[in-house]
C-alpha cells in the first residue's frame, strides 16, 4: 500500500491515475496486492516509476515485487517479428 500511496503523489499521466484509481487491492499474506486493469503501455509506464526500487532505496519484498510485476509485464509485449 506504501508504493501505491507514492505512485498517488507522484506526477502522473490522466491514464496511469485513472488505472490507478480503478485497481482492486487484494490482501494477500502480509501485503497487499493493487490489481490494475490497464493496456501495456501505462502498465509499463508504472514500471518506469518504480524504478527507484530496484536500487537501495526499496526494501528487499518492493524489489522482488517490482522484478515479478516487471516480469508479468514482459510477458504481455510481443515476441520478436520474423
Amino acid at each position: 500500500m506504501r508504493e501505491q500511496g507514492r505512485l498517488r503523489t507522484a506526477e502522473l499521466e490522466p491514464a496511469e491515475r485513472a488505472a490507478l484509481d480503478q485497481g482492486v487491492t487484494v490482501r494477500r499474506g502480509q501485503g497487499c496486492i493493487l490489481r490494475v486493469t490497464a493496456v501495456p503501455t501505462v502498465h509499463r509506464r508504472l514500471l518506469d516509476r518504480c524504478r527507484p526500487l530496484d536500487g537501495t532505496r526499496g526494501t528487499p519484498a518492493q524489489r522482488k515485487a517490482r522484478r515479478e510485476y516487471k516480469n508479468r509485464v514482459s510477458a504481455l509485449e510481443p515476441g520478436p517479428r520474423r
